[in-house]
């Protein structure tokens, strides 16, 4: 469970809502934001970070310090985002969040969960800011940097290899994305963690089947990935992506000697029905129009059960 000293006292349900209604208003005011991934990930972030992963809690300031520059001997202060995930000892779990893209919706979680202060999503994207767009090593929640997808799980692999074998208690999880089906260096990670007998590995895969290029399967069929997976040697479950009970009763798999990979099946239109008319479009919305802009306030509004947001002018 979560650091009770956090003192958060939300539902996950809850937490869950508040990811998709704080990244809809941030996406108001700036005019565009990563809508459908609030959609389909909320309930899954808000489920590692509300009941399953094991979190100490954080170290670095509530409010994002500024970018403090790359690490180097020049540079002692330098330190990477991981505090706000807690610190990194071997009772704790660790996680990494592969599609780096989802940083907004990652964000988002940590202030719903009381591990970053709402105003560090202001930061979000702007000059010497840490608070990346894309996140990198140095943002919240972050510990390396996953921009080049299908990096994550190699990452993960290699820490919880390195973790089992000092016989650390923790275990290490990744976020992905179902893209990273699509990238070779994904399927070598299983094998390796299979081979290695890397059971302290967990994987949570949002599948939602979408990508930056449009539709997945418009840009290239993967077939079966539930059955790819268990070729190349790990275990996979499938959940219905908002269905909390689901995710509960998946992590207990048995999986000795082979990594978990969830397999969250996502709508990428959940709480917002109107992104429907984006299809297949969806990686990043921004506004075509001021029209279409005041359409999607005040539908999507109307769908959360929230009033419009007063995103002004000149914005």
């Amino acid at each position: 469970m979560a650091e009770a000293a956090l003192k958060n006292t939300k539902t996950t349900e809850e937490v869950a809502f508040g990811i998709r209604a704080r990244v809809f208003e941030h996406a108001m005011r700036n005019n565009g934001g990563y809508l459908s991934q609030a959609c389909s990930a909320a309930e899954q972030l808000a489920w590692l970070y509300n009941e399953e992963l094991n979190l100490g809690a954080p170290t670095l300031p509530m409010i994002p310090k500024p970018f403090g520059g790359v690490p180097s001997a020049s540079n002692p202060d330098y330190h990477t985002g991981a505090g706000y995930n807690g610190p990194a000892e071997p009772e704790y779990d660790r996680l990494f969040i592969a599609p780096a893209h989802y940083a907004l919706v990652a964000y988002a979680t940590l202030i719903e969960v009381g591990r970053m202060a709402p105003e560090g999503l202001e930061m979000f994207n702007k000059d010497g800011s840490s608070v990346e767009m894309i996140g990198a090593e140095h943002s919240p929640g972050m510990e390396v940097h996953n921009g080049t997808l299908g990096i994550g799980f190699s990452t993960a692999a290699g820490l919880a290899w390195g973790r089992k074998r000092r016989g650390e208690k923790g275990r290490t999880w990744v976020y992905m994305s179902d893209g990273e089906v699509q990238e070779g260096q994904t399927w070598e990670a299983i094998a390796a963690a299979s081979h290695h007998g890397i059971d302290n590995l967990y994987a949570l895969m949002d599948v939602n089947r979408q990508q930056c290029d449009g539709a997945m399967n418009s840009v290239m069929e993967v077939g079966d990935i539930k059955e790819k997976i268990e070729a190349f040697g790990g275990v996979a479950v499938w959940v219905d992506g908002h269905d909390l009970d689901q995710m509960r009763a998946a992590v207990r798999t048995p999986h000795r000697g082979k990594p978990l990979i969830i397999l969250a099946n996502s709508s990428p239109f959940r709480g917002m029905p109107y992104l429907q008319l984006r299809f297949p479009r969806l990686h990043y919305v921004r506004f075509k129009s001021e029209r279409e802009r005041a359409d999607m306030n005040r539908e999507i509004a109307r769908s959360l059960g929230i009033p419009p947001i007063d995103y002004g002018k000149g914005h």
